[in-house]
């Protein structure tokens, strides 16, 4: 049995196909290194460049190495930006993966493990979201996130389709020096690279009603969501019963202050951050439960905060001149 990781060549994808790789699972990659990144595959593991939304390739790469589940990944994930561009959000997200469920369904496999988001619920009105919490995305992003949940749901009434959606919060860290966050919107990259540029890293708002003034939310390592992906994918092989979708969170989270003296006391390079106006529609906390994901998944925050932040500066560092 062999699982195919799209997206496998980006930043959390790879530590999936890692993980895989820890536990003697075969592996393959589909990613069309849109936002990927072709060294991050592990040397041996197969992979092939395109897009899901080539259903024919798609069934070729299934045909190719008897794949017998998916962990889907691939996406357009950049919730901001998905505002100004919906109509590419919804082809990659909700099309693709419309295609690559109609291709699993061609070829008889019957096994989805999904890279849902916290988009899904918005802007939540409770500091602790749960996953009976009301979903009400915000951006064309959260709302192709649910829309892929509905699909693997409604695929599985019609065809008998084994799934869940993991919802992840803010990923951070990394379990290898070769695999980093080039993402050019998520916090900890954008902080390493204005440092790295000799410019002051900015906080949005430090009057919000939280114990510093900063926002609160959730950040989990990397290599902790890959485990996760990992055991859903085992409980599917095993024909163990799973929720639709678990939150991975820490029911606790950290606020945006504790993030920039963690970066300033690992890195070694003192800073104030600068202090800018709120962003609109900004809730004060969001932090989300991750019990039924402890349950059933050995989910665990392994890592310390400055764990996070020394792993992910280590791969910053280890890229060189990244992009």
């Amino acid at each position: 049995m062999t699982w195919l990781v799209t997206g496998g060549a980006g930043y959390i994808g790879a530590h999936v196909v890692r993980e895989f790789l820890a536990v003697d699972m075969r592996v393959v990659v589909l990613d069309d290194l849109s936002s990927g990144h072709r060294a991050f595959v592990p040397a041996g593991v197969p992979f092939t460049r395109g897009t899901i939304l080539d259903g024919g390739l798609v069934e070729r790469v299934i045909d190719e190495h008897d794949v017998s589940g998916v962990v889907h990944v691939a996406g357009f994930k950049y919730a901001g930006v998905s505002v100004e561009r919906p109509l590419h959000t919804y082809e990659q997200n909700v099309d693709g993966t419309t295609v690559l469920l109609a291709a699993m369904a061609d070829r008889g496999v019957d096994k989805m493990v999904f890279s849902s988001s916290a988009a899904v619920y918005g802007t939540p009105d409770v500091d602790v979201v749960t996953e009976q919490t009301p979903k009400a995305p915000a951006s064309p992003y959260g709302e192709t996130k649910l829309i892929g949940e509905w699909l693997m749901r409604d695929q599985s009434i019609a065809a008998g389709l084994r799934y869940t959606a993991l919802r992840y919060f803010n990923v951070v860290g990394s379990s290898a020096d070769s695999i980093y966050d080039s993402s050019p919107h998520n916090l900890f990259p954008v902080v390493f690279e204005a440092l790295l540029a000799g410019k002051t890293p900015r906080i949005n708002g430090d009057d919000y009603p939280t114990p510093d003034g900063t926002n609160v939310r959730d950040y989990v390592h990397v290599g902790d969501i890959a485990l996760a992906h990992v055991a859903a994918a085992k409980r599917l092989d095993a024909i163990e019963p799973l929720e639709p979708a678990y939150n991975l969170g820490s029911s606790t989270g950290v606020s945006v202050a504790d993030i920039m003296a963690a970066i300033a006391r690992v890195t070694g390079i003192a800073f104030t951050p600068e202090i800018s106006p709120r962003r609109p529609g900004d809730p004060p906390r969001i932090v989300a439960n991750g019990d039924l994901a402890t349950r059933d998944l050995d989910w665990q925050m392994r890592h310390t905060l400055d764990d996070m932040v020394a792993s992910a500066w280590s791969a910053r560092q280890a890229a060189g001149g990244a992009e």
